[in-house]
């Protein structure tokens, strides 16, 4: 597969692993995982899983502490970045260009190579500093997609309003696929 048709997906210690667990599982190999040290914790309480099994079907998996690792550099292609859960911490050091760990590192790199960067908050409620970091990110280009599920399909299980929410991930990043569900308009 060419370097630059592969998806990087940064999970971040939030909660709302699945979202990020659905979405690995659709992209499949085409996916590269960064696992921060908090989202291996929260994986293991919402999951039950490593991280390692976590990433599972990923063609690679990463420590968010390696900050040595490919997706650490300008000149590692990949086609957009997706953070998912995006914790309210990164997405400020993200806005303030800390670097910190592969997520946040990653993100500078998807920002300077003008790459897609899509952010999936699972914050609320939103403080003011969380609200102006969004608008920051947004302006530069920054797709903020929160984790806000729609019930229009109404969704008979948790796994629906996941798949609502990845659905959107996935226009985002030009994948098709038959997941979720779409407005139509209202019932005749």
């Amino acid at each position: 597969m060419e370097p630059e048709s592969r998806f990087l997906v940064g999970v971040t210690g939030a909660s709302g692993v699945e979202y990020a667990r659905r979405l690995i599982e659709i992209l499949g190999d085409r996916t590269d995982v960064i696992i921060t040290k908090d989202a291996a914790a929260v994986i293991e309480v919402e999951t039950g899983l490593s991280a390692k099994e976590f990433a599972g079907r990923a063609g690679m998996y990463y420590r968010g502490e390696d900050l040595a690792a490919p997706p650490a550099s300008g000149s590692h292609l990949f086609r957009a970045l997706v953070v998912v859960p995006c914790s309210g911490t990164t997405l400020a050091k993200i806005a303030s260009g800390i670097a910190d760990n592969l997520v946040t590192r990653a993100a500078a790199v998807a920002l300077k190579e003008h790459r897609l960067l899509i952010l999936v908050p699972r914050e609320t409620p939103l403080s003011a500093i969380a609200l102006e970091n969004q608008l920051k990110l947004a302006r530069l280009g920054v797709v903020i997609l929160p984790a806000s599920p729609g019930f229009y399909g109404t969704p008979r299980r948790v796994a629906d309003l996941v798949d609502f929410v990845v659905a959107r991930i996935l226009d985002q990043l030009g994948v098709e696929h038959a997941i979720g569900v779409r407005w139509a308009g209202p019932p005749e």
